[in-house]
């Protein structure tokens, strides 16, 4: 019985660069079908090109199909540059990052999620954040979630029709080890046609924080993600499910008034590891 000869290193090479090849031609092709995209769509001058929904529902395949030796924080970093990067070919934009709770991560966040061809803008507060979103074409705006309360209610800047709202919750793939696992809320200026509401965030103000209100929440699938106190109470930034009627969340708060400010996809934890 006759065997195979073995794999010589110089055919795995050319096999490697056989696939390199392929590569590189099937990112070209995806360019050729920007191009035609932004031909049909217009949106280099139709502001954001950002499509968060469908990014989540990317990142979710990416994440459900992956396996092997390649880890996935590779094939995810991958998949963001080029995601990215062929959004901001369609429509030129920045990201502002706050950086009051610290550029390192922010930096390493927006690297990872938007490649080094988006520039990335560092400001001192929220503010100034929400500022440059508000007066730009299409650009997004970063905040930490975990920051402290000393960072303020950043949140009631987007309170109105016209202002920036949150459009997305990074990362879209979490995992404990997760190379820029910091959480965060993108903002942009409103979506009318790409907004996903998986989750829906809202602004709220009560006097006081008791155990009673946040079990009620829980039990409306609400929870507080940011909070900040000053001499009339308590503001609150608020993410409930989207199934979750505004009624019910203002009973579990005793009643007070809540206002929209943004949505994002639902969290989405990593697969175990597959080979």
């Amino acid at each position: 019985m006759s065997s195979s000869p073995p794999i010589s290193l110089a055919d795995l090479r050319t096999e490697i660069d056989r696939i390199d090849t392929a590569m590189h031609e099937l990112l070209m092709e995806r360019g050729q079908a920007i191009e035609r995209l932004i031909a049909v769509k217009k949106t280099q001058v139709s502001g954001s090109a950002f499509r968060p929904g469908r990014e989540a529902e990317m990142m979710r395949r990416l994440a459900l199909r992956h396996k092997g030796l390649l880890p996935l924080d590779t094939a995810e970093g991958i998949w963001r540059v080029i995601i990215a990067t062929f959004t901001w070919v369609q429509a030129n934009y920045e990201v502002h990052a706050d950086v009051s709770g610290g550029d390192g991560a922010m930096r390493d966040t927006a690297r990872f999620h938007f490649g080094f061809t988006a520039p990335y803008v560092p400001h001192d507060d929220a503010k100034a954040v929400i500022a440059a979103v508000a007066g730009s074409a299409g650009d997004l705006g970063i905040f930490r979630m975990d920051q402290g309360a000393s960072a303020g209610a950043w949140w009631r800047l987007l309170v109105g029709p016209d202002t920036p709202k949150i459009i997305a919750r990074l990362p879209f793939i979490e995992r404990p080890d997760h190379p820029a696992g910091t959480p965060v809320y993108v903002i942009a200026k409103p979506l009318a046609d790409a907004a996903v509401r998986e989750v829906v965030l809202y602004v709220a103000r009560v006097e006081r924080w008791t155990a009673e209100m946040k079990a009620a929440l829980a039990a409306a699938l609400g929870e507080v993600t940011a909070s900040a106190a000053d001499s009339s109470g308590l503001s609150l930034l608020i993410a409930a499910d989207g199934e979750t009627g505004t009624g019910q969340l203002r009973a579990a708060l005793g009643g007070v008034d809540l206002t929209e400010i943004g949505s994002h996809a639902a969290r989405f934890a990593a697969p175990a590891r597959q080979r």
